[in-house]
């Protein structure tokens, strides 16, 4: 019961602004219960005056090595979000999405200072927003830190829309032309690859509020319709809106799926559904 009051003190501080006050209320709450986490919480949240800086802390202090020092990545972090307010839009619907979408979530402090799929995430923002500059070599550093660090591989050209929750994240590979649209989850060990040597548009086009379920594979330039959901399946044609796919090779099953289900994490399925191959 006091874990639930919790979860909902939470929801009701993030109404204004939205993500933001709920995070600090929260790391006030914990700095306060738990003197041992006090000094962490001060120096990644609470010394902080809204979310980019904090996030610039955060990601520099877990991709900060020998070669790159911190101070040198926060201020790499804090030029891209002072240049591409969007980017702090994506990483507040990202840390949004993590806390409704996961049952295991308690809250903003969780994700934000634990949770390697939203740091690894985090980190693929920063690193697209440099390959759009042309610092492609900073943007492959940061892509190397995320592999080494969080076991998310993450090309910095992909494009990944707002929302996005990545639950566990471990073995998570997303390739070079890979488009991932808003509102999208997937579980470890998904993979968004390529099926050809030859540099084309090789890579998946993933709808809106698409589910993608521990150990997906999605091979090659086709396209996962809005509100699909794809199991533990090798896809190899696509997949309309709307439907699941399931198996090796993948088949469409309970067309219609759910309204929603990257938001509801439903991967059950009905007695009643048919199937088909694809």
């Amino acid at each position: 019961m006091v874990q639930r009051l919790e979860r909902l003190e939470v929801v009701e501080a993030a109404d204004t602004p939205p993500v933001w006050a709920a995070l600090r209320n929260e790391a006030e709450h914990i700095a306060a219960s738990e003197p041992s986490l006090a000094s962490l919480l001060n120096a990644v949240i609470l010394r902080h005056g809204d979310i980019a800086r904090a996030l610039s802390y955060q990601l520099a202090r877990k991709l900060s090595d020998q070669e790159l020092r911190a101070m040198s990545l926060r201020e790499t972090c804090e030029e891209a979000y002072a240049a591409d307010l969007s980017i702090v839009v994506a990483a507040e619907a990202d840390l949004r999405a993590t806390f409704e979408r996961d049952p295991a979530c308690k809250g903003y402090v969780q994700p934000f200072l634990f949770f390697k799929g939203f740091q690894a995430l985090q980190t693929y923002r920063v690193a697209h927003w440099l390959w759009r500059q042309g610092r492609e070599a900073m943007a492959f550093y940061l892509q190397s830190r995320a592999s080494e660090l969080f076991q998310v591989d993450i090309h910095p050209a992909a494009s990944i829309g707002k929302g996005a929750f990545f639950d566990h994240g471990t073995g998570i590979v997303i390739g070079e032309t890979a488009v991932v649209g808003e509102d999208v989850s997937m579980l470890h060990g998904v993979t968004l690859g390529g099926t050809s040597a030859d540099r084309i548009d090789r890579h998946p086009k993933i709808g809106r509020g698409v589910l993608l379920a521990a150990g997906a594979k999605v091979i090659g330039n086709i396209t996962i319709g809005d509100y699909a959901k794809v199991a533990a399946a090798v896809v190899l044609q696509p997949v309309p809106s709307g439907c699941t796919a399931v198996g090796v090779p993948a088949r469409l099953v309970n067309c219609p799926t759910c309204a929603e289900p990257s938001k509801t994490m439903d991967q059950s399925l009905p007695d009643s559904a048919y199937d088909y191959v694809i």
